[in-house]
């Protein structure tokens, strides 16, 4: 029988519902297309998760995550992510997600390269975002790049899907199919990571981006962002 990776445990772990990183209170913008009726049922809320890991979750953490493992300097990745995430709940919802995934990672994952970030976030020379944070976790555990994206991804899409059973609201089969079509949406996301340059950094629809800055402006909300 072969051996599992030392990492592999850990890493689910890691990417585990459970983990209380707040995850379960935010929508990244799905919730005003809920109030605009455009979000209403399993097919709506498939097409906006599609588009959703297409585009954010590619090009900002995905891509973020996949040039801390190629060396680029923490410090500077996050001041790229706190310009490029424009909507003022988002950026917030990456910083407190960010910064809960520090703290248990300091717990339960100490590594250098996570004390060196932590330190940076405390000084105030960093914010904390949480692609950051996971993939200085996963990198210090031994986890390969193309693993930990598809781990991160799919955690992601996991906890949104999560939200919208409760939101929207879909039962839990819905939930179900939704994640396996989300799965093949997360392969090709992983894929198409690797081809992108710096300069894809944080190129997202600005469609996303609108209703992601009316959310904090909805009159009734269950999520905070």
């Amino acid at each position: 029988m072969e051996a599992t990776p030392g990492y592999q445990l850990a890493l689910q772990q890691l990417t585990d519902s459970a983990l209380p990183t707040g995850a379960f209170a935010h929508s990244l913008g799905f919730e005003t297309y809920i109030e605009r009726g455009l979000v209403r049922d399993e097919a709506s809320f498939g097409v906006w998760l599609t588009a959703f890991a297409r585009q954010q979750l590619t090009f900002s953490d995905g891509l973020g995550i996949r040039f801390l493992y190629e060396d680029h300097p923490v410090a500077e990745l996050d001041s790229l992510l706190t310009a490029q995430l424009l909507p003022r709940q988002l950026r917030e919802a990456s910083v407190k997600m960010g910064g809960r995934l520090l703290e248990i990672g300091t717990d339960v994952f100490p590594s250098p390269a996570l004390e060196e970030y932590r330190g940076l976030v405390t000084s105030g020379r960093a914010s904390g975002h949480q692609p950051l944070a996971f993939a200085v976790v996963a990198h210090s555990l031994g986890v390969p790049l193309n693993e930990a994206l598809a781990a991160y991804l799919f955690a992601a899409v996991t906890s949104l899907t999560q939200n919208a059973v409760r939101a929207i609201p879909l039962g839990q089969n819905a939930g179900q199919r939704l994640l396996r079509v989300a799965a093949d949406g997360v392969a090709a996301a992983v894929e198409r990571v690797g081809n992108l340059t710096l300069d894809d950094f944080g190129a997202v629809s600005p469609g996303l981006e609108i209703s992601q800055m009316r959310h904090e402006r909805q009159r009734a909300r269950m999520f905070m962002s």
